[in-house]
């Protein structure tokens, strides 16, 4: 009986451990997700560019004094953003805290997330609670983790000299790459769930999964271009663009590729128009997994529901704060979804939640 009692124990034990690593790797993915709307918020107030230096250690500390917030303008005076927009404008050292305020967030959000998964795992590393199998996966999203700063700093650099901006392709891969992160964690933690209920296999990435992937890729592509080039301001009219279908201002002489990579207003349509084809694989997808998890399927139809108005919003108001950011956030909630119900499709075997 003693001995009954404490396999049950350890069975117990066993299950409990992939479900605590599940449960951080959820709220590590919920940082991110603040993080992205932070970065919105950064991006929608211009804030980008306020801190010029990359110090990843002493830069958690903000200026503390007077003269420490003077000294951090004098080196924004220097960049072409100030010289060419915001000094004619008359910004004033009260206007230049509040975007490096914003910026200051964004990048401490960094710092939290880097501290909130990097020391959890060491902890789990040192009580060898990681399954077999998952402890590569996990110091793979670490690395990324840590990469996707220097790709921040790389986007910011690209506005300190040259440009009044920071490069829209640069731009794009700082936010991909936090939806990556963002898509991993939830994908490991929904495999440790696996693991829990006794389902060691982890899921696989069916054909149609890769095909919804690829497809709410090019969105949020052209949506981080859209926000790198302004692009949700060359018309707040929907569905037509300054009274036509197709913009009459495309430039076509530059070529195909150029245009459809740097034309805010072929890139403003793209990220319009290419949003029903991205519904409508997100809605194939929602009945496709409908039977293992009725909330997987509420859930991706309410959130690309909730992400189309705001983006039609969005442009009617030509582009509102509140409703931009709004429209990035979900935006991150469509690929968390998403990735849920993908990895429904990939379970093996085939599991049903209801």
């Amino acid at each position: 009986m003693s001995q009954m009692l404490a396999d049950t124990n350890d069975d117990v034990r066993r299950a409990q451990r992939p479900i605590a690593i599940s449960n951080w790797l959820y709220a590590v993915a919920f940082l991110v997700f603040i993080m992205v709307v932070v970065g919105g918020i950064t991006r929608l107030t211009e804030s980008g560019l306020s801190i010029t230096e990359w110090k990843p250690i002493t830069g958690a500390i903000p200026p503390m004094s007077e003269a420490a917030w003077v000294s951090e303008f004098e080196k924004y005076k220097q960049i072409p953003e100030y010289l060419e927009i915001n000094g004619p404008a008359g910004m004033m050292l009260d206007d230049f805290k509040f975007i490096y305020f914003w910026e200051w967030t964004h990048r401490l959000l960094g710092r939290l997330i880097g501290l909130a998964f990097a020391l959890p795992l060491a902890w789990f590393a040192f009580k060898r609670a990681i399954p077999n199998g998952y402890s590569g996966r996990l110091v793979a999203l670490l690395a990324l983790g840590g990469f996707q700063g220097a790709i921040g700093w790389w986007m910011v650099s690209s506005g300190l000299t040259e440009r009044t901006d920071v490069s829209h392709f640069r731009l794009a891969t700082h936010l991909l790459t936090a939806f990556l992160i963002l898509g991993g964690l939830i994908w490991t933690a929904l495999d440790l769930r696996q693991v829990a209920s006794g389902q060691n296999k982890p899921a696989k990435l069916i054909g149609f999964g890769v095909v919804v992937f690829g497809i709410l890729f090019l969105q949020l592509l052209f949506g981080a271009y859209t926000a790198g080039l302004n692009a949700g301001h060359v018309s707040n009219t929907w569905p037509l663009m300054h009274g036509s279908l197709i913009p009459a201002k495309i430039n076509w002489a530059g070529g195909v590729w150029p245009i459809l990579n740097n034309d805010p207003y072929v890139i403003h349509f793209i990220h319009r128009w290419w949003a029903w084809v991205t519904v409508a694989f997100l809605a194939i997808l929602a009945w496709r997994v409908r039977e293992q998890s009725r909330k997987a399927s509420v859930a991706i139809h309410s959130v690309y529901g909730t992400q189309i108005v705001l983006g039609i919003a969005t442009v009617l108001t030509g582009v509102n704060i509140h409703l931009a950011v709004s429209h990035q956030g979900v935006g991150a909630l469509v690929v968390a979804t998403t990735v849920w119900g993908v990895h429904l499709l990939g379970r093996y075997p085939t599991t049903v939640i209801k």
